[in-house]
């Protein structure tokens, strides 16, 4: 069955990143996050006042403080008051709660942005919270022991081996070439392993960055760009939060998401996953079926991926402000976009881009 049309068109008209560093211990997340802003109105000619409706991701644990959110509105300018939400999430998130309000009509216009600082702490450690509470967090597993554990998964099924992993690090590291933001670029180390069997160059690099889009609906899109990327569709769902009640070879969240967007209705030209590690790539893959059909119909993450570049609570939304820069540029007509959170792919969010016809 088609996946159901949105009751209003509503895309992607401006995107807009940092240059992904492994510190910015100069800068605070408000100082880091302005230029973002400032750069992505710019786009657009628009001003914070002309912005209906505004969306944040990021979390706590890795500021350190409770409602950290608050102070990053000194970014964006919350006086004469403003129409704000936050999620406790990755800012794909917050683009989808941001879409939702565009939906209902009650703004045309939507500023969505996220942000992340993983340099001032351990990251792996931090990652723990999003566990179970009694049966996994007391172990102590962090996010790469857990990978590696999908990734043993993997080679045991027998859809991978660590020389297919290597080539999708350097396949991605390969595209960072020529991606200006990206914080890790070229040839690849394969390093020692971090977590047998994954590599140092398996993992995702650690560091700081934030990203923002802004979104409009109908002709108010056209208005303010000149190829708007069109959400056609989009869904997330989420995983068992058990992990040994999953099968960590397969993803049915992510190809559930998929089928309500409607990515399988027509083939896609261009994916932008979020998959910090190499092996996750593989699952991906295989839920959204992109190994199918002859090799080089779909260009997987140009961008270089989370493997260029990871920042915390951003990554995924910069996987859609990648994948709709392309559809802006007239490199894609149809595109993916894909967002994670959680151990192992526990969320995942999937996006559907297009433009219009050339």
């Amino acid at each position: 069955m088609p996946a159901p049309r949105p009751l209003r068109d509503i895309a992607v008209v401006a995107f807009a990143q940092t240059d992904h560093r492994r510190t910015s211990d100069e800068l605070s997340e408000v100082e880091m996050l302005m230029p973002v802003l400032h750069q992505v109105l710019a786009q657009t000619g628009m001003r914070t006042s002309d912005i209906g409706f505004t969306c944040s991701g990021s979390t706590d644990y890795l500021a350190g403080r409770a409602f950290s959110f608050t102070m990053a509105l000194d970014g964006v300018g919350a006086w004469p008051p403003i129409s704000e939400s936050h999620v406790e999430m990755d800012g794909a998130w917050a683009l989808y709660e941001a879409w939702t309000k565009l939906l209902t009509g009650d703004a045309d216009t939507a500023l969505v942005y996220a942000y992340g600082k993983s340099s001032p702490g351990s990251v792996r450690d931090v990652l723990t919270r999003q566990l179970d509470p009694y049966y996994v967090a007391p172990l102590w597993p962090d996010s790469v022991a857990l990978a590696a554990l999908q990734a043993q998964a993997l080679i045991d099924a027998g859809d991978t081996d660590e020389p297919a992993l290597a080539a999708v690090a350097t396949r991605s590291r390969a595209a960072a070439a020529g991606n200006s933001h990206a914080q890790l670029r070229g040839s690849v180390p394969r390093g020692e392993y971090a977590v047998y069997p994954l590599r140092t160059g398996d993992c995702p690099p650690i560091g700081d960055g934030a990203a923002a889009v802004i979104l409009a609906a109908g002709e108010r899109a056209r208005e303010l760009c000149e190829r708007p990327a069109w959400i056609r569709g989009i869904d997330h769902r989420i995983e068992a939060h058990g992990l040994g009640v999953r099968d960590l070879t397969d993803s049915p969240s992510t190809r559930l998401a998929a089928e309500h967007a409607g990515v399988f209705e027509r083939p896609v030209d261009t994916a932008e996953l979020h998959a910090p590690f190499t092996s996750q790539e593989v699952v991906l893959r295989k839920a959204l079926r992109l190994d199918e059909g002859p090799d080089g119909d779909v260009v997987v993450n140009p961008s270089g991926g989370a493997l260029a570049a990871n920042p915390i609570m951003a990554a995924g939304l910069i996987r859609i402000g990648e994948a709709a820069d392309r559809i802006r540029r007239g490199e894609s007509d149809r595109a993916l976009a894909h967002a994670t959170s959680g151990p192992c792919l526990q969320q995942n969010l999937v996006a559907v881009l297009e433009g219009d016809p050339r």
